[in-house]
C-alpha cells in the first residue's frame, strides 16, 4: 500500500476535466462530419424495380439496379448508359466534381438500348454488362453488354462514352435511366479518394516532444529524491528518529518494495510538473479560436452569401507554418469563364468590336472597319468554329428557333449554348455575334446561319479530343455535297499537320496571343474526294468495331485522316481569372512559400493561366519535362534541367512537367526530380491525375526537410490532395461540395487564402506557441520549490502546498490569462500583416517552439522557482519571527507564501508577454489574482464543517497580516520579472525581429482605436449591431470616432471589415 502525499482527487480532478472536454469536442466535429456524410449517403434516388419506380436512398444501390436520374441530378453510382429522353441515347453530363470541367461532355447508350425509353420497357430488359475490375482511371473503362432479344443475343462494346461517372451531373437532359455497375467504394470517384488520415499539427509534435522532456525531469526528479532519501536514512537517528518510530511491519518489509513505494510516492508528489491543463486549455483555445474564422467578413463572399468555414479545428496554428500551397487551376485560380479576344484568319489578326471582326490597326469607325459581308476566307474560318465543336443548345430553345431570333442584320439573338469544353462555347457564341450561328443539331445534321441565310450540314463522323492528338475533328457534307473536314486544336499538334495557308503568319500570332495569356487553338480544313472519303469511312468503320486494340487502331486511323490540313487561323481566348489572384500568389511568394499548380489541363492552357496569374513571371526561365515515354529519356532530361539551373543559379526559374512525364520521374529519379523542384520558384503539373495529385503532395510532405504543405482545390478531383496535405482547403465553387465536405477548411474565393495564412494563422500560430511555452513554464515555477522543501524534510514525501492549492492552480488561478491571451492576442496589427506578408517568415519552420524559446522559458521557469523558495526561506529560515505577538511562521505559512507569490509571478509574466489589452484582458489578468486573495481568505477564515482536516485554518490571514510578508512578496516578485524585463528591452533595442520593427512602425503610425471594428470607410455597415457590441464591451472608441478617412498614402487595406481585429487606431486618424 503506497501512502500517498496527496489526495486522489487532487491528482485525478485535472485529469478527469481533461479528458471530459477534448472528448466533447472531439465528439462535437465529428458528429458534423456525420452530418454531412448523411446528407449524401441518403439523398432520394429512383430504381426501376417491378415495372415501376421505386424511391430510395442512394447508399442502398446495388450492383445491376436500374437508376433514374432527372435534370441537374448527381449520379449515386457509376452507371451504364441505357436511355435517355432522346431518340439516338444521347446525354449531356459536367465532370466538374471529378476533373474539373465544368463544360458539357457527351454520353451515348448503345442502340439495342436506347429505345427503351419506359419503365415498362426498361423492366423487361434482359441483358449482362461484363466489363473490368474497378480501377481509379477516371477516362478508362472496357466493357460489353450483351442483350437478349428473343431468340438471339447482340453483343455491343461499352466504353468511357457510356459510363456515368458518380459525382457528375446531368445537364441539358431531362432524364436518363442507367445501370449501376460500380457501387460505394468501387465507384471511381471513391477509388480517387485516399484514405483520411487524423491529422497532427507541428505544434503538437513539438508538445509531445516537450512533454518527454518533462517526463524525463520527473523521472530524475523521483529517482534523486529516492536516493538522496535512503542516503539520509543511513545514519541511524535518521531512519527512526524518536518521535517517528517504525512499526515491526515497516522493519521486515522488502526494501526493493520500500524503495518502489517511496520512488512512486514521489512521482505523485512531483506529477504536476506535467501539464495536463494544458491540454485542455489547447483544446479550448483550439475550438473557440477556430469562431473568428468564420466571424471574419474579409473572408465573407457577398456574391454567393458564403462565409469562410472551419472542419476541424485541430489545425489552425499550423496555417501560420505553411511552406507549400498547391493549388488547383479550374474554378480555384479562374471563374472558368471564357471570353473571345482575337482571332488570325489567313495570316490576318482580328480583334471584335461591338460584335464585329475589325481587322488589327483599323477601329470600327475606319473605312474599311466594318463590312456588311465577310470575304470568303472568314467566312470559312467562322463555319469551321460553327461545325468543329460538341456544343449543344439548350433543349427549350431547339424547339423554338425561328426567324423570330434573329435580329435585322442577321445576327441571332441570345442563344443558351451548353459545350464540352468552354472555349469551343467562347467560340460558338463569337461567331454568332459576328453573324455565322449555329443554331442546333438535328438527326438529318448541323444547322448554320451565315448572315442570316441558313445551311445545313450533315455531320458524317466526329473525331474525339484525346490528350495524345490534342485535336478535335469533324467530317461533314456541304449543302454542296462536298465532303470536308474541320480540325482544331493546339498549334503544336495543327501547324506540323497543314501544307498549305499562312502558317508562318499564324504561328507568330499564336505565340503573341500566348504572351498575352490567351488559350490559343489553330483551325484548319481538308476536302475529301470520293476515293479518299471512301477509304476514309472503311477504316473508320474498321477501327471502330474492333474489339481488340481498339483505342491504337483509332489513333492510326485518326493521323490518317487529319494530314495535308489547309490552315485557316488561330483564336485567343481568355480565361477569367478570380479577382485579386495575382495579388494572393505575389503575397505567398513574399511570405516564403511556394506555389504549385496542380491541374489536369493541358500543358499550353495551364502555362498561358500560370503566366496570366502571375504564378509564372516573364522574366522567369521556363523548364519543360514533358511527353515523356519511357525512363532513360525522362532521366536524361532530368539531368539536363539539374545543369541548367545550376549554370543559371541567377535568375529565377520555373517548372513544367506532365502526368506521364511525372509518373516516369516519381518511379526511378524522385531525388533527381525532388533537386530540380526545389530549385525552381514555380512548378505547375498539368494533365494530372487526382491521385497523381497527391503523390506529388506526399513527395514534398516526406523529404528530407519535412516541410508543411497546404492543398486548396474546389472538386472532387482535389479531394485526394487536400486530405494528404497538412492543411486542406475546400472552395465553395461551382463543382460540387466534395472539396469542402473534405477539407479543413472552406473558403469562398482563393484571394481570402491570403488573409486566411498572413492574418489568422499568424495569430493563431503565435498565440499557441507562447500559451505551450508558458504553461511548461508556471508548470516548473509550481513544483521546484516543492522538490528543493524535499531538501529541508529528510525526503518525507511532505507536501508544500495544501491540496486544494494543488488543485486548482492550473484550473483557476492561472488558467484564464492565458486563455484570454490565446484568443485574443494580436502583436501586430492585422493589416500590418497582410501589407507587410515577409513577417510571415518570422514564424516559419516552428521559429516559436524551437529548442532554444523552450530552453530559455525552461530556465526562466527553474530561476523562478529559485528565487521564490530561497527568497521565502531568507525570510523565514532562521527562526525569525515576523509576528506581533513574538509567534512564528509555520510549515503551511512558508509554503502559502511561497504560493502567493508564485501566482503573483506567472500571472504578471502573461501580463508582460499581452501586446494587445482588451477589457477582458484586464478582468482576468487582474481578477487572478484578486480571486486568489478572496478565495484563500474564505478558505482559511472559515472552519468548513465537510472538510476532515484543516490545515490552512487562519494560515493565510495570519500571513497578510505581517508586513514583512507583504514586503517579502513584492521584493520576490520584482526580483523575478526585472532581469525578464532588462533583456526584453535590450534585445528590442540592439537586436530587434522585423515582427518587433512593425510593433515600432504601427506605434509611431498611431494605431490605438478599434479600427476593424468601429473605424470604417464608409461609416455604418452591415454588422453596425455586432459593432456596437463590440464597442461596449472594450470601451475604446466613442461615436465621434466613427468614419475614418483614408489618404492615398495609407499602408493599410481600406476594404478591412473583420470582426476578428480587436486591434486600435488613434483618433486624429478616425
Amino acid at each position: 500500500m503506497i501512502d500517498t502525499p496527496t489526495s486522489p482527487i487532487t491528482s485525478g480532478l485535472p485529469l478527469f476535466f481533461v479528458i471530459t472536454v477534448t472528448a466533447i469536442k472531439q465528439g462535437y466535429e465529428d458528429w458534423l462530419r456525420h452530418k454531412a456524410d448523411n446528407e449524401v449517403n441518403g439523398a432520394p434516388v429512383y430504381v426501376v424495380r417491378s415495372g415501376g419506380l421505386v424511391k430510395t436512398r442512394s447508399k442502398n444501390i446495388r450492383v445491376g439496379d436500374i437508376v433514374r436520374i432527372a435534370k441537374d441530378e448527381t449520379f449515386p453510382a457509376d452507371l451504364v448508359l441505357l436511355s435517355s429522353d432522346r431518340v439516338d441515347g444521347s446525354c449531356h453530363v459536367t465532370t466538374a466534381s471529378l476533373d474539373g470541367e465544368t463544360n458539357l461532355k457527351t454520353h451515348v447508350a448503345v442502340p439495342e438500348t436506347a429505345v427503351l425509353q419506359s419503365v415498362a420497357n426498361l423492366d423487361t430488359l434482359v441483358a449482362v454488362v461484363e466489363c473490368q475490375q474497378p480501377e481509379a482511371d477516371l477516362y478508362r473503362f472496357i466493357g460489353r453488354i450483351t442483350i437478349s432479344q428473343q431468340i438471339e443475343e447482340i453483343v455491343q462494346p461499352l466504353g468511357p462514352e457510356s459510363l456515368l461517372l458518380r459525382g457528375a451531373r446531368l445537364k441539358n437532359t431531362k432524364e436518363i435511366f442507367g445501370v449501376a455497375v460500380y457501387t460505394g467504394m468501387e465507384t471511381k470517384m471513391a477509388l480517387n479518394y485516399k484514405s483520411k488520415s487524423q491529422k497532427r499539427s507541428a505544434v503538437e509534435k513539438s508538445m509531445n516532444s516537450f512533454l518527454i522532456i518533462y517526463l524525463i525531469i520527473l523521472l530524475f526528479e523521483a529517482v534523486l529524491s529516492t536516493i538522496l532519501k535512503y542516503a539520509w536514512q543511513a545514519e541511524k537517528k535518521w531512519d527512526e528518529p524518536w518521535y517517528n518510530q517504525k512499526t515491526e511491519h515497516e522493519r521486515n518489509s522488502s526494501k526493493i518494495l520500500r524503495f518502489i513505494s517511496d520512488f512512486l510516492a514521489f512521482l505523485v508528489l512531483y506529477n504536476f510538473i506535467i501539464p495536463i491543463s494544458l491540454y485542455v486549455t489547447v483544446e479550448m483555445q483550439k475550438f473557440l479560436g477556430s469562431f473568428f474564422i468564420g466571424w471574419d467578413l474579409d473572408l465573407y463572399h457577398e456574391e454567393t452569401n458564403q462565409r469562410a468555414q472551419v472542419n476541424t479545428s485541430d489545425l489552425n496554428e499550423e496555417l501560420g507554418q505553411v511552406e507549400y500551397v498547391f493549388t488547383d487551376k479550374t474554378g480555384t485560380l479562374t471563374e472558368n469563364e471564357m471570353q473571345f479576344r482575337e482571332c488570325s484568319i489567313n495570316g490576318i489578326k482580328y480583334q471584335e468590336i461591338n460584335g464585329k471582326l475589325v481587322p488589327e490597326g483599323l477601329t470600327e469607325d475606319s473605312p474599311d472597319g466594318f463590312r456588311q459581308s465577310l470575304m470568303k476566307e472568314e467566312e470559312l474560318f467562322l463555319k469551321a468554329v460553327c461545325l468543329c465543336h460538341t456544343v449543344q443548345i439548350s433543349a427549350d430553345q431547339t424547339d423554338g428557333i425561328s426567324d423570330g431570333h434573329w435580329h435585322a442584320n442577321g445576327i441571332a439573338s441570345q442563344l443558351e449554348y451548353y459545350a464540352s469544353s468552354p472555349d469551343e462555347k467562347a467560340l460558338v457564341e463569337a461567331a454568332s455575334r459576328v453573324g455565322v450561328v449555329f443554331t442546333g443539331t438535328n438527326r438529318e445534321g448541323m444547322e448554320v446561319k451565315s448572315l442570316g441565310k441558313p445551311e445545313r450540314y450533315k455531320l458524317l463522323h466526329v473525331l474525339e479530343f484525346d490528350p495524345n492528338r490534342k485535336r478535335m475533328s469533324v467530317i461533314v457534307e456541304s449543302p454542296l455535297g462536298e465532303k470536308l473536314l474541320f480540325t482544331k486544336g493546339a498549334e503544336s499538334s495543327i501547324l506540323p499537320h497543314s501544307r498549305g495557308g499562312e502558317i508562318d503568319k499564324t504561328r507568330i500570332h499564336v505565340d503573341e496571343f500566348a504572351l498575352k495569356g490567351l488559350r490559343t487553338l489553330c483551325v484548319a480544313y481538308r476536302r475529301f474526294t470520293t476515293e479518299e472519303y471512301r477509304e476514309v469511312e472503311r477504316r473508320l468503320h474498321e477501327a471502330r468495331t474492333a474489339l481488340q486494340q481498339r483505342e491504337e487502331q483509332l489513333a492510326n486511323v485518326f493521323n490518317f485522316i487529319e494530314k495535308d490540313l489547309e490552315l485557316l487561323g488561330a483564336t485567343g481566348v481568355e480565361d477569367k481569372l478570380q479577382d485579386k489572384v495575382q495579388e494572393t500568389i505575389e503575397a505567398l511568394r513574399l511570405a516564403g512559400i511556394k506555389v504549385w499548380v496542380l491541374t489536369g489541363d493541358k500543358h499550353e492552357t495551364a502555362v498561358s493561366v500560370s503566366l496570366s496569374c502571375g504564378h509564372f513571371h516573364r522574366t522567369m526561365n521556363i523548364l519543360e519535362l514533358v511527353q515523356h515515354k519511357s525512363d532513360s529519356t525522362c532521366a536524361e532530361q532530368l539531368r539536363q534541367l539539374a545543369r541548367r539551373i545550376k549554370d543559371d543559379h541567377v535568375i529565377q526559374h520555373g517548372l513544367v512537367v506532365d502526368g506521364t512525364s511525372l509518373s516516369l520521374a516519381l518511379r526511378e529519379h524522385e531525388k533527381l526530380f525532388m533537386e530540380v523542384c526545389k530549385n525552381c520558384s514555380a512548378v505547375l503539373c498539368c494533365r494530372m491525375a487526382p491521385l497523381q495529385k497527391a503523390k506529388v503532395v506526399r513527395l514534398l510532405k516526406t523529404s528530407p526537410e519535412k516541410p508543411i504543405t497546404l492543398a486548396i482545390g474546389d472538386g472532387a478531383n482535389d479531394v485526394s490532395m487536400i486530405q494528404e496535405a497538412h492543411v486542406g482547403i475546400g472552395i465553395m465553387g461551382k463543382e460540387g461540395r466534395q472539396a469542402v465536405r473534405n477539407s479543413d477548411y472552406a473558403i469562398a474565393r482563393f484571394k481570402f487564402l491570403s488573409k486566411l495564412l498572413l492574418v489568422h494563422g499568424h495569430f493563431y500560430y503565435i498565440r499557441i506557441a507562447t500559451l505551450v511555452q508558458y504553461f511548461f513554464y508556471k508548470n516548473v515555477c509550481f513544483i521546484t520549490p516543492q522538490f528543493l522543501y524535499q531538501f529541508f524534510c529528510l525526503f518525507s514525501q511532505q507536501t508544500l502546498y495544501d491540496s486544494v492549492y494543488l488543485t486548482l492552480y492550473n484550473i483557476c488561478f492561472t488558467s484564464l490569462p492565458v486563455l484570454m491571451y490565446s484568443l485574443f492576442e494580436q502583436h501586430v496589427h492585422p493589416h500590418v500583416l497582410q501589407s507587410k506578408p515577409t513577417l510571415y517568415r518570422d514564424i516559419s519552420k516552428n521559429a516559436l517552439l524551437g529548442f532554444k524559446p523552450f530552453l530559455y522559458w525552461t530556465i526562466l521557469g527553474f530561476s523562478h522557482a529559485f528565487v521564490f523558495f530561497y527568497g521565502s526561506y531568507l525570510l523565514m529560515g532562521e527562526d525569525t519571527s515576523l509576528l506581533g505577538n513574538g509567534q512564528m511562521f509555520g510549515n503551511w505559512t512558508f509554503g502559502t507564501l511561497i504560493f502567493t507569490v508564485l501566482v503573483i509571478t506567472v500571472t504578471v509574466k502573461m501580463a508582460l508577454e499581452t501586446h494587445f489589452w482588451a477589457w477582458i484582458n484586464h478582468f482576468v489578468t487582474w481578477g487572478s489574482i484578486v480571486f486568489y486573495f478572496i478565495f484563500s481568505l474564505f478558505y482559511g477564515g472559515i472552519i468548513w464543517p465537510f472538510l476532515h482536516t484543516q490545515d490552512m485554518y487562519f494560515v493565510f490571514v495570519q500571513l497578510l497580516s505581517s508586513g514583512s510578508a507583504w514586503f517579502a512578496i513584492i521584493i520576490i516578485v520584482v526580483t523575478c520579472l526585472f532581469v525578464d524585463v532588462v533583456k526584453k528591452v535590450l534585445c528590442r533595442h540592439l537586436q530587434p525581429t522585423n515582427t518587433e520593427k512593425a510593433q515600432l512602425t504601427e506605434t509611431s503610425s498611431g494605431i490605438n482605436c478599434l479600427d476593424s471594428m468601429c473605424c470604417f470607410s464608409d461609416g455604418e455597415t452591415a454588422c453596425a449591431s455586432v459593432r456596437r457590441m463590440l464597442e461596449q464591451l472594450m470601451g475604446r472608441c466613442s461615436p465621434t470616432r466613427v468614419n475614418r478617412s483614408w489618404s492615398s498614402s495609407d499602408p493599410y487595406y481600406t476594404n478591412d471589415r473583420t470582426i476578428l481585429t480587436l486591434s486600435t487606431m488613434d483618433s486624429p486618424t478616425c
